[in-house]
């Protein structure tokens, strides 16, 4: 199947190179003329704009947009718009923020235009790997696409099937899946970030607690010098809480115990605000998860005053008399 890719960084392009390891003709199109050149040297076909993308796919076109959520994806979103014809097919990979997906899909439905969104997970292992995918939109694009989406995804692997499952039909076993209509592909692959950030928090709070374990605040007789990267490993196999993110973990102890080429300061991307953001419109709990991205929040902070308002109010109850700045 033929399929047009804007956004060429490091998962547009890998996604592109596992296509056309697939057997898929790709053309593709970036701002940096140099990405273009480079997947071109490898078999792609190239473009030189958003115009040129759309004069060389064959009809009905597929493009799929891979570059930054927000303004960017509009602008591309909304540009593919006034080229395309009735019947093509816009792809969204990004993170966009579902709400967005609902306004362009009805946008373009106008103008006979499918808007598919496609949650995907997989980073910069998934042209190895594969990509787990979440996939909103109308049934009719969605199928259409399935040669692409199965080629992306990872497949079975060795990821036992679950049991009781039996003969139950649909993708999801292989990686990727049709979740709803327009915007459910991306609010499902929201949550699913908003998780990530809470399995994170979880193994960082777990490892900052055993690289303490030999604190001057503990009894000597308490104290245990712990090998973090041994720990990891030996999580890995047949723990319960083993997981990709835990393999990941364990490369980077491995490769620097103290994580001194990190600085903890720790962004986030959307997903983890806009899950809370849901939950709160749905009246639902999720303490782990909001605890999570306030803790991201935390990390790009020095004190703040909030602290130095607890500091004070110690300071004047109870003549608590906190160190020095530096101290």
């Amino acid at each position: 199947m033929q399929m047009g890719m804007t956004g060429l960084g490091r998962m547009g392009a890998n996604m592109v190179r596992r296509l056309m390891k697939g057997g898929h003709k790709c053309v593709v199109f970036d701002l940096n003329p140099e990405n273009v050149k480079n997947l071109a040297a490898e078999g792609a076909g190239s473009s030189t704009s958003l115009d040129d993308l759309v004069s060389k796919l064959s009809k009905p076109a597929a493009v799929w947009v891979m570059v930054p959520a927000g303004g960017p994806t509009e602008k591309t979103v909304m540009a593919l718009a006034e080229k395309l014809k009735a019947g093509d097919t816009i792809i969204d990979g990004g993170n966009s923020y579902y709400k967005d997906d609902v306004r362009r899909a009805k946008l373009l439905k106008e103008k006979g235009i499918h808007y598919v969104d496609v949650g995907t997970s997989g980073g910069i292992w998934g042209v190895e790997r594969g990509y787990c995918m979440m996939v909103g939109g109308a049934k009719e694009a969605v199928v259409r696409l399935d040669p692409i989406l199965k080629t992306l995804a990872p497949g079975m692997g060795d990821v036992g099937r679950t049991p009781a499952r039996g003969e139950r039909p649909g993708t999801a076993e292989q990686g990727y899946l049709h979740c709803g209509v327009a915007g459910a592909g991306h609010f499902v692959k929201m949550v699913h970030n908003g998780i990530e950030y809470g399995l994170m928090q979880a193994y960082a709070e777990g490892f900052d607690i055993m690289k303490n374990a030999n604190s001057e605040q503990v009894a000597p007789e308490h104290r245990f010098e712990l090998d973090l990267p041994e720990i990891a490993e030996v999580w890995r196999r047949g723990s319960v809480v083993g997981s990709w993110l835990l393999d990941l973990t364990a490369i980077a102890l491995i490769e620097n115990p103290s994580l001194s080429n990190y600085t903890g300061f720790v962004q986030d991307s959307g997903e983890g605000r806009w899950t809370i953001m849901a939950a709160i419109e749905e009246a639902v709990p999720c303490e782990v998860l909001a605890a999570s991205l306030y803790a991201r929040f935390r990390s790009r902070q020095e004190h703040t005053f909030a602290e130095k308002m607890l500091s004070g109010m110690r300071n004047k109850f109870g003549g608590h008399v906190e160190r020095a700045a530096g101290g």
